[in-house]
């Protein structure tokens, strides 16, 4: 799988033979021969999914999960969100965050193809406004919320990419309204849009920071500032915009990963 040209919703460009046009590290497009496969593939840019694979997995191995998942859920008392945007579940008075990759992947699955999280019955009253998970409609708030999703199924230190995003669309079954010029299935991004410091300025998180005697001190700190320098970064809407989400979520996941204080449990 190679990076290759697309548009604003990752619809690959064909070139003027009717080939899909890998690029170069640059964004260049490079020579094709007659049968539309590069003439030097070391130019081609492979697409790193890391353990985004496992997408070729069995449907029934996600299927599984998703089912795990829903009894969390309608057992908990509550659900809300982590700083990421990944499910917090209170059941029994104890706090659990969904950390597995292959649950948040079944929830991505989900929402981007059914608008809902199938089997919930837990109170929309106890939801905190994630009502959209169990509504049966596929709308802006899913394709919002399944950003973090995605985040939370991919590798931490791994930046999500578009490329990646669509193939992994591919993998999954996850379709839209555009037809691409391939015949393939593509999900409309047009109306999503991004901005960094509308996402995360003034969220706060406790983590444990370095205390400069080799030891740890709690410190309450500001998502925007510790993990993003206070640098914001808007995008284009599109996939381009949904992508940047995805890929910022991921990287508060890396730091909570490193620095959070270890006050909720994670389901693995």
């Amino acid at each position: 799988m190679y990076v290759v040209l697309r548009d604003a919703n990752g619809v690959p460009i064909l070139n003027e033979n009717g080939f899909v046009q890998p690029v170069d590290a640059n964004g260049q497009p490079i020579p094709l021969d007659e049968e539309g496969r590069p003439i030097d593939e070391s130019l081609a840019v492979e697409v790193e999914l890391g353990r985004l694979n496992v997408s070729r997995a069995p449907s029934q191995v996600l299927n599984r999960r998703l089912d795990e998942v829903v009894g969390l859920i309608n057992s908990a008392s509550a659900l809300s969100l982590d700083p990421a945007g990944r499910l917090v579940l209170t059941v029994d008075g104890e706090q659990r965050t969904i950390d597995s990759p292959l649950e948040n992947l079944a929830i991505y699955r989900a929402l981007m193809t059914t608008g809902s999280i199938p089997g919930v019955t837990l109170d929309p009253a106890l939801m905190s406004g994630l009502g959209h998970m169990a509504d049966g409609q596929l709308t802006p708030e899913d394709y919002a919320a399944a950003a973090h999703f995605l985040a939370g199924a991919a590798d931490k230190t791994t930046p999500i990419s578009l490329d990646a995003v669509i193939y992994l669309n591919a993998m999954l079954g996850v379709t839209g309204s555009i037809e691409g010029p391939n015949g393939r299935s593509y999900v409309d991004y047009a109306s999503f849009g991004y901005d960094r410091s509308d996402a995360y300025s003034g969220r706060m998180v406790e983590v444990l920071t370095p205390d400069g005697n080799g030891g740890w001190v709690t410190q309450t700190v500001d998502i925007f500032q510790a993990v993003f320098g206070g640098q914001n970064a808007s995008a284009p809407t599109g996939a381009g915009a949904w992508t940047r989400a995805a890929d910022d979520a991921r990287a508060v996941i890396n730091y909570l990963h490193q620095f959070e204080e270890p006050s909720h449990e994670t389901h693995d």
